[in-house]
């Protein structure tokens, strides 16, 4: 079912509700690096309210694990905040990709959507805007489902983390990475598409090896979109 483009950005109950449940079997596998992330925390000497609270209030997989890394009794602040910045700025992009749809929203509703997107849930309302489709739903209700898990997650690591040590031994860590891919190939199959993924893989694969560390995102996400613009505009 194809919307008017006014239709796209709206936000009901169903909606919400659909892309909720949409996304339940990505957050289950974002519930166990949940867990990781509590026992690590735990592991780190961080007590539960503060573990349990970055997970609700900053829900960053990967920038909260990279501030473990800096976690001690004398936390550097501002090399704590570069370095979540650094991990998170791919989400400067994500709101600019978003903003057509989002800027019709009142500010209350726009930020708050905005607070639990995540990869997953912005891969799939892109392409279902992409699509005609309204994909507010699958935004906020699957960034709503991608939240709560994380959130039970860190709570159950805190408490039963002791049973899934290394989740990475039995390849839970490529999980999400598959399931971008996947978002990839259900997209536009063409020259152009080709063109933008193989520059912005090679840019993430030169970023990955010679410049600092989780640069290689931001150098993949900037590589591919300028690359988009200029064959869009020269189209």
């Amino acid at each position: 079912m194809t919307y008017h483009e006014s239709e796209l950005s709206q936000l009901s109950h169903s909606l919400v509700w659909a892309g909720f449940r949409q996304l339940i079997p990505v957050s289950l596998f974002v519930a166990i690096f949940g867990a990781a992330f509590g026992l690590a925390a735990s592991q780190k000497g961080m007590d539960q309210m503060s573990a349990t609270m970055m997970s609700v209030l900053v829900f960053a997989g990967y920038a909260q694990f990279a501030a473990l890394e800096l976690w001690t009794s004398h936390v550097p602040v501002v090399t704590l905040i570069a370095t979540v910045f650094a991990i998170n700025a791919r989400h400067l992009l994500m709101g600019a990709t978003l903003y057509p749809w989002l800027r019709s929203l009142t500010p209350a509703k726009r930020y708050g959507i905005m607070m639990v997107v995540s990869d997953a849930n912005w891969a799939m309302s892109i392409q279902a805007f992409s699509r005609g489709r309204a994909g507010m739903g699958l935004l906020f209700g699957g960034g709503l489902a991608l939240w709560l898990f994380w959130g039970v997650g860190t709570i159950a690591g805190l408490y039963f983390g002791s049973a899934i040590q290394d989740p990475k031994s039995f390849g839970l860590d490529m999980v999400m990475g598959c399931f971008l891919l996947s978002m990839v190939f259900e997209g536009e199959r063409n020259l152009r598409m080709f063109i933008i993924c193989a520059v912005a893989a090679g840019a993430s694969l030169i970023a990955f090896k010679w410049l600092p560390e989780n640069s290689h995102v931001i150098a993949g996400a900037l590589a591919g979109g300028i690359t988009g613009i200029i064959m869009r505009e020269k189209k």
